[in-house]
């Protein structure tokens, strides 16, 4: 931690007020002697004099003043209008409809303008466009683009020019298409083209062209230029504090860029119109060459921790020694170990440059002084008050505190440094003296009860014995306690933690098990019954679970004996509260429960209170009849009595039950009920209530009065006997595919006078074709012909007898199409498709599906031979023939290789050329074989994961590739499928494999390491809060970054190991180098601020604080709750900008306190402290020198009196109430 303090804590509320102190006394008000009662003209300020608002009529006089700013209407309508011959949709019938109305709608949705269309007298179509300036623009843009007509052309500007057009961010661009309500087309930069395409409406491409024409001959009149100039001669030529290059460019009017010190570039760029810019560089180029003619170095050692004395803040050293010598001053990059500081200039002024080096580098120095740490926040005081006097009296010396060292670092003009040094010495020593620390332990579980409910414990027992008591956080896990302050007190403050630390290991923990249900009513509306045992058992902590874990158990610890007893109190209460859930429900007739509430609610509050239940009745607008009681049971039955009771004595209610067949209960209650209910209320509204529907009781219950009950019974009998008589019903089961056929085609029901029966010869040689497959062909014939009952004579008869049964017309049809596919079996032929037995599988196809498919193509059967795993040759001895010798082969097949084997022959039927086709379809999915060469290495990941790479390669092209076992080492992969796939296999393979071997190459480039040396101090600001500043290295430059493991000792800590590209690497290591860089230049400050307005910089949510570290890129860290200085905050980065930052948050805590002394004030003026009231009786609000307590001299002031009282605006007459004025 590191600290530095710049004022005194009374200074620094001057500093903050900028009032002299009689203007910020404020009253206290905390006794009535302390000081005296504000007068009358403090309490109330007199409003501005009429003179003095006519003198300065011209200016404010205050907020009665102060003119309201006219408010600009943000809605603007504009009106376009579109010829006839450019509209689009041009259809007259149709205006306000269609395509061009659709298109209007969603433009207005799109945009939120709002468009109205006419039709001129000329048939063009006016547009009114209604909205916010953005809105119409891209209305507008939107309605050429999609109603008019579009044209387009060309224009050709410098390519150098185009990025003007774009615009930053492409805003130029998009404001200009906006503007002109046209599409510009830029050509890609890196397209050769210079034509800048232009598409729209004529008169919109015209403004587009001009504008653009306009933008590049505004660039012909500006040019660039570069001048190469030695990085040792840029200072001489931006001068002094930048005056000359300043003076240069105010002259000429030329932009010149000269590239800042850490940026190793030589060129200076002039930009500019040309005359002028050929001025700049001619006045450049003349002080480059004077300067390197006069000019010589010398070079000194200057220590490297003395380099930022030279240099100065923000560099004013390093100027400040240019202006007075004209000597510019190179001082090494903060990243290079050297020493040597190089002086250049003109050899007579390197004398004087070099002794003001020395004075500046010898103008600081740095000490340190030995103090243990746990004494640092002593020695800085509360709110830095002991180290306010140090500094206040040497400003210039910074004293830095590093958490855990046992130093103070001291740095500073040599003079003060001494002082300081000596002061905190003596400090130390006199601490050391009189101050003591001791550490303890106590198991980290008691951390928590030690230090009590917010931190009340231990706060005790600092204000009591004056100490100081670190507690270390849950996270550390750590036993260890440390107690700092005055001796006695440290050692008293010891022995009572070590006593409350054994009370608590004497304590137990009892958990008990309570229904979650009754954890709300035990813990009592705002906690009130729970607080109530805590009281009664102080020294038992207990603990509810979270209503979200829906946990039964209630955790109580505390003293054994106190843990007992609360258990017992609370078992008692549950066991209360369980009797007391008893719950039953009363059904009552609605127009009974107002007389059950009684007047006033009196009734139920009574029956509520004499049997001790809760009894809830259903709103007044619920249909519900239903009375829940809650309570004990012997008490809620009681309650129902009493309620009954009640209804019965008031009506003479009585209970039915009928018996009806459930069958007809649908038809008794009617559609929505509408029977049912007319019956209810003919019956003076009793109830009827029917069983659940599928329960299959026939039991009806009707309730009421007694005579409106019978007479309901009667009805409902009545309707029930009416029903059974004229609704008889007889159930006919028939299977659902029957349906159709006793409905009949067209929907009319088959008559039993239309039925016939026929018969046919077929040649028994054809039954199997109309029976097979489940008598598949019958079916179709049946279904397509109504129904009809084909019947073939049983196999194995000799009959040719075919029956056929159904509608006349039906049977004939059904005959006719029988004697068509007899016609077609008898043009069937027979041919032999001969494919190898281990191609079967594969012609067939998943299933057969393929066999399937061909055989409905071409109407065929296909019939494969059964499987020959084993084929047994003959033994029957070969003829001879010609005198060949018949040993030669046993089988005649084997006498003829060319003639295919049996298990090979595939038959197929049908007619001639469908069976032609039908076999050149089989031999087209016979699959064929080849062999593509790819790299045994490759092969793997041609396979891919599990087998996920060659699976879609093989369903993407329809083919089998079978890849060798590695043991083989083979390079040959093979392809078999059909001839078709087999070439676009062979390309995406070959394809794949060119792929992985790029990959290889690209993994090899990629795999290229790079380490650099960073300190490990600066890892978790390389890193980033949550990783962001890695992550965006990591993307930006696509490597890998590596940071050593902390738990691994062998590992150097200081290496960070960046993988990927070569030259991506190295961009890596450049950008973490410059993070590096910044980071060595940064520094840390605390500054002492008011923690009351910490909340108010901080902002909602951290926002506020966000913006100023953006702002001012540092680092800002607030203290943290219960910390030795709530004020001291942490400001940390470029020493620059942490100036600038404290200076801004200083201001803000100026703004900020003076409405936080405000609101002090006003506290004490309305409400006293409580403990000034109870002293004496309150004066009231008092002032001196009022008007009324004036001598008779004084004229009292006129209340009538327009001059004394004037108004501020027009008079208002005064309300008169109709029942006169208010008392």
């Amino acid at each position: 931690m590191s600290s530095v303090a710049v004022l005194t804590q009374e200074s620094f509320a001057e500093h903050r007020s900028g009032l002299v102190p009689q203007q910020i006394k404020v009253a206290t008000l905390n006794s009535e002697e302390e000081s005296d009662p504000p007068t009358y003209k403090d309490a109330f300020p007199p409003l501005p004099e009429k003179a003095a608002c006519l003198e300065n009529a011209q200016e404010p006089a205050g907020v009665w003043n102060n003119k309201i700013r006219p408010i600009k209407a943000s809605v603007i309508t504009q009106v376009f209008h579109v010829p006839l011959e450019e509209r689009k949709y041009k259809d007259m019938n149709q205006f306000g409809e269609g395509e061009q109305a659709k298109i209007c709608l969603e433009i207005m949705q799109r945009t939120g303008a709002h468009l109205e269309l006419s039709l001129a007298k000329d048939q063009g179509l006016s547009i009114m466009v209604s909205g916010k300036l953005d809105a119409v623009m891209k209305a507008r843009k939107d309605i050429v683009a999609r109603l008019q007509t579009q044209a387009s052309a060309t224009v050709a500007i410098p390519k150098e020019h185009h990025r003007f057009v774009i615009g930053k961010n492409g805003e130029k661009l998009q404001d200009l298409e906006l503007k002109t309500a046209t599409k510009i087309q830029i050509p890609r930069p890196d397209d050769a083209s210079n034509q800048i395409r232009i598409t729209g409406t004529k008169e919109g491409i015209e403004k587009a062209r001009h504008e653009v024409l306009l933008i590049s001959a505004e660039q012909d009149k500006r040019a660039v230029e570069r001048l190469e100039v030695e990085k040792a001669f840029h200072p001489f030529i931006a001068g002094p504090y930048n005056r000359l290059v300043s003076e240069i460019m105010q002259e000429t009017g030329t932009r010149i860029n000269i590239p800042p010190p850490s940026v190793n570039r030589t060129e200076i760029v002039f930009t500019g119109e040309k005359e002028q810019l050929a001025q700049a560089v001619a006045r450049v180029r003349k002080v480059y060459e004077e300067k390197k003619k006069r000019t010589t170095t010398i070079a000194v050692e200057v220590r490297k921790s003395q380099h930022k004395y030279v240099i100065g803040p923000k560099g004013n050293s390093l100027q400040e020694i240019l202006e007075r010598t004209g000597v510019s001053v190179e001082i090494p990059p903060s990243d290079s170990t050297s020493e040597t500081v190089i002086l250049r200039g003109e050899p007579e002024k390197l004398g004087q440059a070099l002794t003001e080096v020395y004075a500046k580098a010898n103008s600081f120095t740095v000490s340190s002084v030995s103090a243990p740490s746990w004494l640092h926040r002593f020695i800085i005081g509360k709110k830095g008050q002991n180290l306010a006097k140090i500094t206040q009296q040497m400003p210039k010396v910074h004293i830095e505190f590093t958490e855990g060292e046992d130093r103070i670092t001291l740095e500073g003009p040599t003079e003060d440094v001494n002082v300081a040094q000596e002061q905190i010495e003596a400090m130390v020593k006199d601490l050391i003296n009189r101050m003591d620390y001791v550490e303890i332990n106590i198991d980290h579980k008691f951390h928590r009860h030690l230090i009590g409910k917010s931190g009340a414990n231990i706060n005790r027992i600092k204000d009591q014995y004056k100490v100081s008591v670190r507690i270390p956080p849950d996270s550390e896990k750590s036993n260890l306690i440390r107690i700092e302050g005055d001796p006695q007190g440290v050692q008293q403050a010891k022995r009572e933690l070590l006593e409350l630390a054994s009370r608590m290991e004497n304590e137990r923990t009892k958990d008990l098990i309570i229904e979650q249900r009754f954890h709300r009513t035990i813990i009592g509306q705002k906690g009130e019954r729970i607080r109530e045992i805590r009281d009664k058992f102080p020294e038992v902590i207990i603990n509810f679970p979270d209503p979200a874990q829906k946990s039964d158990i209630v955790q109580l610890r505390g003293p054994k004996n106190e843990v007992e007893k609360c258990t017992k109190y609370m078992q008692k209460m549950v066991a209360d509260l369980v009797e007391n859930s008893y719950s039953i429900s009363v059904p009552i007739f609605k127009q009974f429960h107002k007389n059950i509430i009684g007047k006033g609610g009196a009734n139920i509050k009574k029956i509520r209170e004499e049997s001790n239940t809760k009894i809830d009745l259903p709103a007044e607008n619920s249909n519900s009849e239903t009375i829940i009681i809650t309570g004990k049971r012997a008490n809620c039955e009681a309650a129902r009595s009493r309620i009954l009771s009640i209804q019965k004595d008031l009506a003479n209610i009585a209970e039915v039950e009928v018996s009806i067949p459930a069958k007809l209960h649908n038809s008794l209650i009617g559609t929505k009920g509408r029977l049912i209910r007319s019956i209810m209320e003919e019956c003076g509204g009793v109830h009827i209530h029917f069983p659940v529907e599928g329960s299959g009781s026939d039991t009806v219950i009707i309730r009421g009065p007694s005579s409106d009950v019978e007479k309901a019974r009667k009805q409902l009998l009545h309707l029930a006997e009416e029903k059974q008589t004229k609704s008889f019903t007889v159930d006919i089961r028939a299977k659902p595919e029957y349906h159709k056929f006793l409905i009949g085609k067209g929907g009319g029901n088959i008559r039993k006078d239309n039925v016939v029966e026929d018969y046919m010869l077929v040649d028994p040689k054809h039954h199997r074709h109309f029976v097979i497959r489940r008598g598949q062909v019958l079916r179709e014939i049946a279904e397509e012909y109504g129904g009809v009952m084909v019947s073939f004579p049983r196999s194995g008869t000799q009959s040719d007898k075919v029956t056929l049964k159904g509608a006349k017309d039906c049977v004939e049809a059904a005959k006719k199409r029988i004697q068509e596919i007899i016609e077609d079996l008898e043009a069937q032929v027979t041919i032999e498709c001969a494919i190898p037995q281990k191609f079967h599988r594969s012609v067939m196809g998943p299933k057969g599906s393929k066999i399937q498919q061909i055989t409905r193509d071409y109407n065929v059967q296909i019939k494969f031979p059964d499987r020959e795993e084993n084929p047994v040759h003959s033994v029957e001895p070969a003829v001879q023939e010609n005198g060949d010798d018949a040993g030669e082969g046993r089988d005649g097949k084997e006498a003829e290789p060319g003639s295919p084997r049996r298990c090979d022959i595939i038959v197929i039927s049908g007619r001639k050329e469908k069976c032609e086709a039908a076999k050149e379809a089989l031999e087209a999915l016979v699959p064929v074989t080849i062999e593509v060469e790819v790299p045994f290495d490759l092969h793997r990941y041609i396979i891919g994961q599990k087998g996920s790479g060659i699976r879609k390669m093989m369903d993407e092209f329809e083919v089998n590739i079978h890849v060798p076992a590695p043991e083989l080492q083979s390079d040959i992969i093979a392809i078999t499928g059909l001839a078709a796939n087999l070439d676009r296999a062979k390309a995406g393979l070959l394809e794949r494999v060119k792929e992985l071997q790029a990959e290889q190459e690209d993994r090899a480039l990629r795999s290229f390491k790079l380490s650099v040396t960073v300190d490990p101090k600066y890892h978790p600001k390389i890193i980033g809060r949550k990783g962001a500043v890695i992550t965006q290295i990591r993307l930006e430059h696509d490597v890998n970054i590596q940071f050593p493991d902390k738990d691994d000792g062998n590992q150097p800590q200081d290496q960070i190991t960046i993988t990927g590209y070569e030259k991506n690497t190295e961009a890596a290591r450049d950008a973490i180098l410059k993070i590096v860089g910044e980071l060595e230049q940064m520094v840390s400050e605390d500054v002492p601020l008011d923690h009351r307005v910490h909340a108010r910089i901080i902002g909602a949510r951290g926002k506020a604080i966000r913006k100023i570290m953006d702002e001012f890129k540092v680092d800002i860290r607030f203290p943290q709750s219960g910390a030795p200085d709530p004020n001291c905050v942490t400001v940390t980065g470029l020493p620059e900008n942490v100036e600038e930052a404290i200076d801004h948050i200083l201001n803000l805590e100026e703004e900020y306190l003076a409405d936080v002394v405000d609101s002090e004030a006003l506290q004490l003026y309305v409400k006293p402290a409580p403990h000034e009231e109870s002293k004496a009786p309150s004066r009231g609000f008092v002032v001196r020198d009022a008007p009324w307590t004036a001598s008779s001299s004084e004229k009292a002031p006129d209340m009538s009196s327009s001059e004394e009282f004037p108004s501020f605006g027009a008079q208002v007459a005064p309300k008169t109430l109709p029942w006169g004025p208010k008392r």
